[in-house]
């Protein structure tokens, strides 16, 4: 049984009781906490606050319940991680939009790892010492005890004959500031390897964009054999993890209209029978922090579930989400003996907020609140529901209703979320609840097109861009109305992405059915997306070039199929206000979607509004322009279907 208790020490300070509901700010604002990260030794717990818009890395003393660094972050840096190396340094994996010397192209997020040593209280940048290589890393740093030292191996960027090449790193956190390459990838192929607890390359997987071919090759002495190979156009193969005996890979494969689990002997390259885990839902392998290999996964369907392969380990975390019950509980972080943990959990008696699990005394203690100002009272309900599409499709979604309202003849927002292949989740979702705040129940449909809800469901939006991705949306909205809950004269759409194209096409191809619609970061015109990723990538065939022909159903960027779609092509059919909000940094969906689309509903003399967002990215990821946007919205909402 575990007792919950009040944490004095780590930012008890953050909690404060409100008797009002709580401000928009407080819903627009990045999180209060977030990132907890505790060390392996299980002393000290990082993580990131945001007070008053400035963005700082704390490291607390848990014993002392104190903090003993803070690590302020400037302006133009983007936390994405923390991992503590051991328990002296923490790497902070961070991001900045800009664009790379001698390298061709645009403007990029380009990512690097600060280390934080706790006995030299001083940082230093990972691969910042080094000749014909970049600072930049190709994804989070993995971190492995060799012969009693801390080595972080880091998949970075070398140069040959002048052309970047992907490398394998290792760098000794202790000494520092030197690096060596432990192993190049090839000119034209994208690699990335796979460590053993010891830090030994056991395997490597290539991807070959021009013969759209991925491999998976183990390491034998010196070499490597080839286990297994597949075709590949655009969904790949991801390796999971190693098994828990260490003795063979485990590779998911998308064929044949599903996932299939695929396990390969290291010794002998062969396939083996791998584990169960199903073809629905996302799928996370929880790997353990000492070993780093499999123990078991996660599964998130209408909720978060934690499957273990070892009995002990699900009677453990089955008693800890008891403490919590009828609340989604996420693991966030734990010690090396995996007994100090950190949970978020979500739900109406905790609302969204961080915990601090102690499995040796069975307490749990309150860390705070993921959004200051926010209280348990402030969450509005979030419903799972499922209705049926005009072709019979079965439509999951989420419904958040306002709170101190009869659920009838509610004003309705859709927000359908980016991607298109995503999915909305059961967390605290700070623009729906934002939303609901104001009065007006949110509908979330998992479109055809969504993922996480099996290959049937994703492979049905090929080729449904503004079609019935689209008539899903609308179907969700007639549903809600036949029960009673919305009214259908009162509703607008909002979405960001695929979901700012969504809102984009309810203003230019829905007739008459949103009084009006927001699209953050959206794409008007899909033949121009298609020939600025041809450009970004320079290669007319490209995998990401692939992947948008597939969802928007085109041949190429010339199809007059485009154009049916495209709402910038539609603007005189448009009669509802439209506002359009766009970050200048957006290195995924360029500004101009939305600059050409403005200047096209100007001069058709339709009602549209351009808020253009200084320094910021395709996902909000700063607090000020972040809260701007919701400001924005709300207004708009408030203007053209008051609550």
């Amino acid at each position: 049984m575990i007792c919950r208790v009040l944490a004095a020490g780590i930012a008890a300070w953050l909690v404060l009781g409100i008797a009002q509901a709580a401000p928009l700010e407080a819903y627009g604002q990045l999180p209060t906490l977030d990132h907890f990260a505790i060390a392996p030794d299980g002393k000290h717990i990082a993580y990131v606050t945001n007070v008053q818009a400035k963005r700082t890395v704390l490291i607390n003393d848990l014993a002392a319940a104190q903090p003993v660094a803070a690590i302020a972050l400037n302006d133009d840096q983007k936390l994405r991680d923390l991992t503590w190396g051991d328990g002296d340094h923490l790497m902070m994996t961070l991001s900045i939009t800009r664009k790379a010397v001698g390298v061709t192209g645009g403007h990029n997020e380009q990512y690097m790892t600060q280390v934080y040593s706790l006995t030299e209280k001083a940082s230093y940048l990972l691969l910042a010492h080094g000749d014909y290589q970049m600072n930049i890393v190709l994804g989070i740093p993995d971190v492995r005890n060799v012969q009693g030292h801390t080595v972080a191996f880091i998949r970075g960027v070398t140069f040959v004959n002048q052309q970047g090449v992907a490398a394998l790193f290792q760098e000794d956190l202790g000494t520092g500031r030197r690096n060596s390459i432990v192993e190049m990838g090839s000119s034209k192929h994208s690699t990335e390897w796979f460590l053993d607890g010891d830090g030994n390359i056991i395997a490597r997987t290539e991807y070959d964009d021009d013969a759209k071919v991925w491999t998976l090759q183990i390491k034998h002495g010196a070499g490597y054999t080839t286990a297994f190979q597949t075709a590949a156009p655009i969904d790949t193969p991801w390796v999971f993890g190693i098994t828990p005996d260490g003795k063979s890979i485990v590779v998911l494969s998308p064929e044949n209209g599903q996932t299939i689990t695929r396990q390969f002997s290291l010794a002998t390259d062969k396939p083996e029978k791998g584990p169960e885990l199903g073809d629905d839902g996302y799928v996370t392998p929880i790997n353990d922090p000492v070993t780093h290999r499999l123990i078991g996964f996660s599964r998130l369907d209408q909720n978060t579930s934690y499957h273990f392969f070892n009995d002990a380990d699900q009677s453990a975390w089955d008693g800890l989400a008891r403490a919590f019950p009828g609340e989604n509980v996420d693991l966030v972080s734990w010690s090396a003996d995996r007994k100090m943990v950190v949970v978020q959990v979500d739900g109406k008696r905790d609302g969204s907020s961080y915990f601090l699990i102690d499995l040796n005394t069975h307490k749990a203690s309150f860390l705070g609140p993921v959004y200051q100002g926010i209280e348990p009272t402030d969450v509005a309900e979030v419903k799972y529901i499922t209705y049926t599409a005009a072709d019979g499709t079965r439509i999951p979604a989420y419904l958040t209703l306002p709170n101190g309202k009869d659920p009838k003849n509610l004003p309705l927002v859709m927000l359908p979320h980016g991607g298109p292949a995503a999915r909305d989740t059961p967390e605290f979702d700070w623009i729906s609840q934002a939303l609901a705040s104001r009065g007006y129940a949110v509908l979330q449909p998992e479109f055809r097109g969504s993922d996480g809800y099996g290959w049937a469901h994703l492979s049905a939006g090929f080729g449904q861009w503004g079609r019935k991705m689209q008539s899903d949306l609308a179907d969700g909205l007639r549903y809600l109305a036949q029960q009673g809950i919305v009214d259908a004269k009162r509703v607008c759409i909002v979405g960001a992405s695929y979901g700012g194209y969504a809102a984009m096409a309810g203003a230019t191809l829905d007739k008459s059915l949103y009084r009006c619609a927001v699209a953050d970061a959206g794409v008007s015109d899909l033949r121009n997306m298609l020939a600025w990723t041809r450009d970004r990538y320079r290669d007319s065939d490209s995998l990401a070039l692939r992947y948008w022909e597939r969802f928007m159903g085109a041949e190429n960027r010339d199809d007059p199929k485009l154009d049916e779609v495209s709402p910038l092509r539609h603007v005189n059919d448009n009669s509802i206000p439209l506002l359009l909000i766009h970050g200048k940094d957006d290195t995924v969906v360029p500004i101009d979607q939305s600059e050409t689309l403005e200047a096209a509903m100007r001069a058709a003399g339709k009602p549209v509004t351009l808020v253009k967002l200084e320094s910021e990215d395709h996902w909000l990821s700063r607090g000020e322009t972040r809260e701007r946007m919701l400001a924005e919205t709300v207004k708009f909402l408030e203007a053209n279907n008051p609550p």
